[in-house]
């Protein structure tokens, strides 16, 4: 099959999820309040309960969840084709990452921003607590385990990378100072901190 079509039929079945099936979940299901007060608004604290922009918000999910799965999945699927690899990224985003991500957070949200695995004890039991945060904790390892090892056969064969990867730390610490400190205004630090990255690409790369 052509991948100008496979393009398009992705495209068009994430437009659909977006502006139907997503909808759907949001007014029905979950039944969303623009004007509800998040944790963030009634507990702000300036450490632990920050009021954040959305833009960055979502930055932030985005990254959070382009893990581990939604990365080597695909990877591993198309060993049986381009089928299972795009039956993979398209559905399984509509119908099955998207409403997990969204539900945890909405859950999240709505009970004074507690953890799942918190929130199971008071849904469930303390038993349920208990076994949920082991599997929490062994899933999070796996996670951390598999970043390790790609990171770091990325940087054994590409010594450059270690530049870049190295400045992001140091980009993050300084991107939260010039917003939260109210020095400059996001736009205008994304321009900056663009090129800042830039340039350090420039650098491993030379």
């Amino acid at each position: 099959m052509s991948a100008v079509i496979l393009l398009l039929l992705g495209l068009g079945a994430m437009a659909a999820g977006y502006f139907v099936y997503s909808k759907f979940i949001a007014e029905k299901i979950y039944q969303l309040d623009p004007d509800f007060k998040t944790p963030a608004h009634e507990f702000e604290d300036g450490v632990d309960y920050v009021p954040t922009n959305r833009f960055v918000l979502w930055g932030h999910h985005f990254t959070s969840v382009a893990g581990a799965a939604p990365i080597v999945g695909p990877a591993i699927a198309v060993i049986w084709g381009w089928a299972p690899a795009f039956l993979w990224v398209v559905f399984g985003t509509i119908f099955f990452a998207g409403i997990h991500d969204s539900g945890a957070i909405w859950a999240s949200v709505r009970n004074k921003a507690k953890s799942v695995g918190a929130l199971t004890g008071d849904v469930v039991g303390v038993r349920a607590r208990s076994i949920f945060m082991i599997v929490i904790f062994l899933v999070l390892l796996m996670v951390n385990a598999v970043f390790a090892v790609v990171i770091a056969g990325l940087m054994m064969n590409f010594s450059s990378a270690v530049v870049p990867v190295w400045g992001a730390i140091i980009v993050a610490l300084i991107i939260g100072q010039l917003i939260y400190r109210r020095i400059l205004s996001l736009p205008v630090v994304s321009i900056v901190i663009h090129r800042f990255n830039y340039s350090l690409w420039r650098l491993g790369a030379a």
